[in-house]
């Protein structure tokens, strides 16, 4: 068949089956360089400064990473002078403040070095108040009320614990400064702020609770974070013929092909080379911004991959995620394919997700320093203190369960929680067995009237250390699990900025590690031991913590009805999870440990119901038009020559054709579609006649909307089972998920 004969689809199959993948452009200059050599070679942060600055400026920077101080002004000038030499020796010409506002994306503003001097020459010139702060206007983010449409003026400043970095893109070389967002007056307009606000909140608990214990000395208290990232990648020519992927990041039509993942053969399976291609690409660039991947390998889905980073401090590794996000799409591009990381793109295979892998590290100038506060240790006193934290992570997870669900609450992952491949929407802990028994014995007062130490003793506690790597399966059904020395936020969605959940998370365990040092001060008046009283302060915490304990398999039914029994929320749509950020309980976390105000709050509420509102109508608009100018033409199209087919035969005197009957067959289904379009067109005009009532709007979308694209939906595949091949305009599952 001519090229000039095809259809856009297949001509889109036959470009395919020509492609070869291609050597990096980059690794041809860096060609057996190792990563350790490449690691950080475009970041410059405290540890690169540490031989430009004069040793009392790179002490007080160093204060302002380490501890997180607030940068001395007096040093700007000098910092950003020595930043301004490195960025223009490597090529560097503008720079920009690298932010996160409420689209869970980066934004940036970009502004040249170039200056005149009193002679009106052309300079280089970056100055320490172009360091510190820039005035970026960025009106037009979302804030949620935060700020009237004529209040236009908001702040970028910089954030001196994460490395300023060099991106390259389009032959052109970017300082990139991580900046946080703020308004006018001060309020939280990002998602990092809150962030930062709620490591500080946490530290501060953390310091008084093991002061409280005698471990003195401590600086601060870290959150670390290492976020496993899923993604697909399919052929470039694919996505661009489909319009549900290019507007909505995910297929809202589309019959399962015959093969799925039924097999389990893509999982751990040889990575493909064009793929391999361009994952090692996409790696070489994030080595060289000191992001730190080492994992890559096939998801279980065909055409669905994942690459995890070693474990950074929680802001650091929040940017580092968003850089890898934000790599993968551009690298894709370059070798023709397109990275996918919606939490759902494919209906009938397993969705993506971002395990956040989350625990807590001590800084101090003695022997405590780098202490892993959710790791057990070879002391009764180590472990006492484990265990007190271990008991604040349930007790904060347990307490404010509903908070930390509305976190992970977005249209995509919607569709992906409880699905049979992802955590269900009704949060649980994972302890593993020997864990369990532990806390259990504990709970039931088992310890009985001896002390502590001999308590842990007799309990096996003192043997967490030798076997914690080993003590649990890891239960891939539970959303939020421990899985030795960190616990594992399953629930995240891929797409998602993990500044909101894991904001939350620190929230949630901060409130939790403040009401235990309050209930262990009481019990100190009462108790001579320290660890005596801090272990009663435990047991009282598992007794009220074990409804959220649970071991077994969370897609079942019985855990949904047992979950329900146990008083456990079950939030299965996104606006009913959104919800949670403003209840009392939650404006009484929030507020209380100082890391949101009131108005900050709500605005993330509404931020995050708008978003969800504008997600489901660009799908209903996307599927609606989807149906009128590429479905139905087929179809019609497909039927008229079936009935054309059928009249030839009938003048011909054949007396069998079945051509009527096929025709009559389509004909049924292209009216099913007909009518469950214009429900959907229907269901879209009411939709948007709600728009001064958000939250009403929202419960109908997520209810009457998406019956409606379901409906559509069901009536479009059916024709596409049933129309022939050549007729039908959009790639095919089997096309776009087993590549030729």
């Amino acid at each position: 068949m001519a090229s000039g004969s095809l259809t856009p689809r297949q001509q889109a199959l036959h470009e395919i089956t020509q492609r070869h993948f291609r050597t990096p452009e980059a690794y041809r200059a860096d060609a057996g360089t190792p990563p350790s050599q490449l690691y950080g070679t475009n970041t410059f942060g405290a540890r690169q400064m540490r031989d430009k600055l004069p040793k009392e400026v790179y002490a007080k920077l160093l204060a302002a990473v380490r501890l997180g101080k607030k940068l001395d002004l007096e040093i700007a000038p000098t910092v950003a002078q020595v930043i301004k030499e490195w960025a223009v020796s490597r090529g560097v010409s503008h720079f920009c403040h690298w932010f996160q506002p409420q689209t869970g994306s980066t934004a940036e503003k970009h502004d040249a070095f170039l200056n005149f001097d009193e002679n009106k020459l052309p300079v280089e010139q970056f100055t320490g108040e172009q360091l510190i702060q820039s005035e970026p206007d960025a009106s037009s983010f979302p804030s949620g009320g935060l700020r009237a449409t004529w209040e236009a003026r908001g702040y970028t400043a910089w954030n001196p614990a994460s490395p300023v970095f060099i991106l390259e893109s389009g032959g052109t070389k970017t300082l990139c400064i991580p900046s946080v967002f703020i308004g006018y007056n001060g309020e939280a307009l990002d998602e990092m702020t809150p962030l930062l606000r709620s490591s500080d909140v946490l530290s501060a608990k953390a310091r008084e609770l093991l002061a409280l214990i005698g471990d003195q000395g401590v600086l601060r208290v870290t959150t670390t974070l290492g976020p496993e990232q899923e993604y697909f990648l399919i052929d470039r020519a694919h996505f661009a013929l489909r319009p549900d992927l290019v507007m909505a990041g995910r297929t809202l039509v589309g019959a399962p092909p015959p093969r799925g993942q039924q097999l389990e053969d893509h999982y751990f399976g040889g990575i493909p080379e064009r793929v391999q291609a361009c994952i090692a690409e996409v790696e070489y660039e994030l080595f060289k911004l000191g992001v730190p991947i080492v994992t890559r390998h096939n998801e279980v889905a065909p055409c669905q991959f994942e690459m995890a980073p070693i474990f950074e401090e929680t802001d650091i590794a929040v940017d580092h995620n968003q850089l890898v996000m934000a790599m993968l799409r551009r690298v894709a591009l370059r070798h023709g394919l397109q990275a996918l990381l919606h939490e759902k793109p494919f209906a009938g295979v397993n969705g993506s997700g971002k395990h956040c892998n989350w625990s807590m590290s001590v800084v101090s100038d003695n022997e405590l320093d780098g202490a892993n506060l959710l790791k057990p240790g070879k002391t009764p006193h180590q472990n006492v203190r484990f265990l007190l934290f271990l008991a604040a992570v349930l007790k904060g997870v347990h307490t404010h369960a509903g908070l930390l669900r509305s976190g992970i609450g977005t249209s995509g992952n919607e569709h992906r929680l409880g699905a049979n491949e992802a955590p269900p929407a009704i949060i649980s802990v994972f302890m593993g067995d020997l864990l369990t028994r532990v806390i259990d014995d504990i709970a039931a007062g088992k310890t009985g009237a001896q002390g502590a130490a001999e308590a842990l003793i007799g309990l096996g506690v003192n043997k967490l250390p030798d076997i914690s790597r080993d003590n649990t399966d890891r239960n891939r059904t539970s959303p939020f699990a421990f899985t030795g020395a960190k616990f594992e936020f399953r629930a995240v969605g891929s797409s998602q900025s993990i500044a909101f959940p894991v904001m939350l998370l620190n929230a949630c365990v901060a409130g939790a590690i403040g009401t235990l040092t309050r209930e262990l001060t009481a019990e100190l008046k009462k108790t001579k031991s320290v660890d005596d009283a801090a272990l009663k302060v435990v047991r009282k915490a598992f007794r009220e913590t074990s409804a959220v304990r649970f071991e077994g398999n969370n897609y079942s039914e019985a855990w949904v009805k047992e979950a329900a029994r146990r008083g456990l929320l079950n939030l299965r749509r996104t606006p009913e999870a959104l919800a949670q950020l403003v209840t009392p309980e939650s404006h009484a976390l929030l507020t209380g440990l100082g890391i949101l105000t009131r108005e900050e709050l709500e605005s993330r509420y509404h931020v995050r119901l708008e978003r969800y509102v504008k997600d489901m109508l660009i799908e209903m608009h996307t599927l609606e038009q989807m149906a009128g100018t590429l479905v139905l033409p087929a179809a019609l199209g497909y039927a008229s020559g079936l009935a054309a087919a059928a009249a030839n035969a009938k003048a011909g005197g054949i007396k069998v054709a079945p051509q009527a009957a096929e025709a009559n067959r389509v004909g049924a289904e292209v009216a099913a579609l007909v009518a469950a379009r214009d429900g959907l067109r229907g269901a879209i005009e009411k939709a948007e006649g709600m728009h001064d009532a958000l939250e009403r709007q929202a419960r109908f979308l997520t209810t009457r909307g998406a019956d409606a694209m379901a409906a559509v939906r069901s009536a479009s595949d059916a024709l596409e089972l049933g129309i022939g091949d050549g007729a039908w305009p959009l790639p095919r599952y089997r096309e776009m998920l087993f590549p030729v």
